[in-house]
């Protein structure tokens, strides 16, 4: 889920021209610190903006900390608003302030260039936010796309009109090659006019030229030109008036904007009913989609489960559905989805798409969580963070038609974000679901599964106080009748690391055997019966009991490793790199260290990452190696900052920290310390950057 604008992957690929609009753009991100490109839906605003912002143009030098891209196209509403910004900011915060304080203290001195992209349905929430942002960080640069500028007094607005009549004729001859199978045909004089007029009648705009020259895999180019002159309306025959805000009422259109609408009318025209029907279906997904689930969601009569791979085919060789980059999901552009969404509710089928949309996902959490366990785990950690806005709308349509499965969903997917490190979305959505659901008494399991998750969150964002409260009310949920056996060991893990936490090992030791012994059964029987097992290790290291907490953590780590489990074996080599350090023996613990690193990478864990890199630096200092300790702790540092928080962890692993951060500093001297130090923070950065699962 991290930051970047989905859907807009092959704008560079496409970009044809523009010369004088990136010259000005890329002067005007040098002087100013608020850019707005405005203009109508499709004319290349984002493209724009990224062939402005590629690597080959050069302009990460004038922000060395980096360039961060928030895609608003598939928020419905500001309520996501900063966490998307968060998001972009790869910024895992593990506090109890609001999220936007944390983005507002995170950027702070920073000199980073912010994109807010598509901010046009947003404009209110995003000038506020924006406003803040730039009043709080002085090296702060804000570039916007919308449609319309957000009217503050230090913006400086670049209004991108259609593109000129020598660069509209290349991108639609272009397309048109390549929307053809086989060998393309000659542009002879007479296709070339045909082209020209298409053009022309289309007014420039990139993405209508686009959907035109889709359309010459069944028709000539000649037709084309014929059929616009001839002005077939796009709406004949579609549903009453619910245009939405960018169409304007009719005959009050913006000529553009009627050139726009013309063209995807048109493409639409041109579909089959089958293949519109399956159009204004797949609207109701705001990020990327894969086939399955296409299929889940559109697969209702008159379309059966068989129809929708080839129609969904279909839709991409029409350009009215993109791939993404690795051929494995799919993106609508924000201007065709709002069109299908418009179809949508006209014809009255918005309910229903939505409610199939909200129990798709939240069979997707479910069986992500059956995964959690096996081998299964890390994807199943990818398709709940490629998941999120999907899971997020889903969660907003069920808390209002529904308030039990919202309050199923939130707890089932709360423990996922909470270990991904969003744990203000999931904290808003868990106290929003437990307080719009039945009392206690009707449904006790997903009740407490709920307040669970929201122990969980509450723990990583150290109101240790509040998640010590809901644990032991946790504990009286699971005690019911009937509650079955995973709650109580879910109940038995909440409370032991509360525990810990508070440094009462001897405490955690007795919940977790407590609830281990009264259930019997393997470690892998269930997340919740590993997780408790996991409790057990860290109590018995805290107690410095470290043969016994050696040998069961080894006992894990091999049943982890042999079932590709990633999060159990990441906090077991956590715990075995501890105990090496303790036993005196750092080239092991270094190795467990590193092993740990590797698993929660695979996780997208900063908080976990900052962990594994503080126990590397303890590991490399004690090893004798002080530059190798100070670097790692650097990178940690890096990972620190983007929690949000001082270093954090159970109490032993403080006194490490501190204990073996002097040892480096004393073997390396003040000064190189510091700049080993240094370097080590410009590597956790650069490696906080690079793709990861989320």
């Amino acid at each position: 889920m991290r930051g970047h604008a989905e859907g807009n992957e092959d704008a560079a690929a496409s970009f044809v021209g523009r010369n004088a609009e990136l010259a000005a753009l890329r002067a005007a991100l040098t002087r100013r610190r608020l850019v707005t490109v405005t203009g109508p839906g499709g004319v290349g605003k984002t493209r724009l903006a990224r062939r402005a912002l590629a690597a080959d143009a050069g302009p990460a030098t004038a922000f060395p900390d980096g360039i961060h891209w928030a895609d608003l196209s598939p928020l419905p509403g500001d309520r996501l608003l900063v966490d998307t910004v968060a998001d972009a900011l790869d910024l895992d915060d593990h506090t109890p302030r609001t999220l936007a304080e944390a983005v507002r203290a995170w950027i702070g001195p920073r000199r980073l260039l912010l994109v807010l992209d598509s901010c046009e349905h947003l404009v209110a929430p995003v000038r506020v936010l924006v406003r803040d942002l730039l009043d709080a960080a002085p090296h702060l640069v804000v570039l916007l796309t919308s449609r319309e500028p957000l009217a503050l007094e230090a913006e400086h607005v670049l209004e991108l009109g259609p593109a000129g009549a020598d660069d509209a004729l290349a991108l639609f001859t272009a397309r048109a090659d390549a929307a053809r199978p086989g060998p393309a045909p000659a542009w002879t004089p007479g296709r070339l006019a045909a082209a020209r007029a298409v053009c022309a009648r289309l007014e420039g705009i990139p993405l209508a030229l686009e959907l035109a020259a889709a359309q010459l895999t069944d028709h000539t180019v000649e037709e084309l030109a014929d059929r616009l002159a001839r002005r077939i309306g796009p709406l004949s025959g579609g549903p009453p008036a619910a245009a939405g805000p960018w169409y304007g009422a009719p005959g009050h259109r913006p000529p553009r904007h009627r050139a726009l609408r013309t063209a995807i009318g048109w493409s639409h025209e041109w579909c089959t009913p089958r293949e519109r029907l399956l159009w204004l279906r797949l609207s109701v997904f705001g990020g990327t989609f894969d086939a399955e689930a296409a299929r889940a969601v559109c697969c209702a009569p008159p379309l059966d489960g068989a129809e929708v791979a080839p129609l969904l085919a279909s839709l991409v060789a029409k350009s009215v559905v993109r791939r993404t980059p690795d051929g494995a999901g799919h993106r609508m552009l924000d201007t065709i989805r709002e069109y299908g969404a418009m179809w949508c509710d006209g014809v009255g089928e918005g309910d229903a798409l939505r409610t199939r949309h909200a129990a798709h996902f939240l069979e997707l959490v479910r069986a992500a969580e059956a995964d959690w366990p096996g081998p299964g785990q890390r994807a199943a950690y990818r398709k709940v963070a490629a998941a999120y806005g999907d899971i997020c709308a889903a969660l907003d349509h069920l808390l209002a038609t529904d308030p039990d499965a919202a309050l199923e969903l939130a707890g089932r997917v709360g423990f996922f974000w909470a270990c991904c490190g969003c744990l203000h979305v999931a904290r808003s959505y868990l106290e929003r679901a437990l307080s719009a659901a039945r009392p206690a008494e009707a449904d006790a399991p997903g009740r407490m599964r709920a307040l669970w998750a929201l122990g969980v969150t509450l723990l990583l964002q150290g109101e240790h106080e509040e998640a010590h409260r809901i644990a032991v009310a946790c504990e009286a949920l699971a005690a019911r009748p009937g509650a079955g056996p995973e709650p109580a060991l879910d109940a038995a893990y909440l409370l032991g690391v509360s525990h810990l936490l508070a440094g009462r090992p001897l405490a955690a030791r007795m919940v977790a055997d407590t609830a281990l012994e009264a259930l019997t059964g393997t470690p892998f029987d269930s997340g919740p019966r590993l997780r408790c097992h996991l409790v057990r290790v860290f109590a018995l290291t805290g107690s410095g009991l470290f043969a016994d907490a050696r040998e069961e953590a080894e006992r894990l780590r091999a049943g982890c490793a042999a079932r590709q489990e990633y999060w159990t074996r990441a906090y077991a080599d956590y715990q075995l790199a501890l105990i090496r350090l303790f036993e005196g023996r750092p080239a092991d613990s270094a190795e467990h260290a590193r092993a740990m690193l590797e698993s929660k990478r695979e996780l997208g864990d900063s908080f976990g990452t900052a962990l594994g890199f503080d126990l590397l630096a303890a590991a490399r200092a004690a090893n004798g190696d002080g530059a190798g300790g100070a670097h790692a702790y650097g990178a940690g540092h890096a990972f620190w900052q983007a929690v949000g928080h001082p270093q954090r962890g159970t109490p032993e692993l403080r006194c490490v920290r501190e204990e073996f951060e002097r040892t480096a500093r004393a073997a390396l001297g003040a000064q190189a310390y510091e700049a080993a130090f240094a370097e080590g923070v410009r590597y956790g950065r650069e490696l906080r950057g690079r793709p990861h699962p989320r």
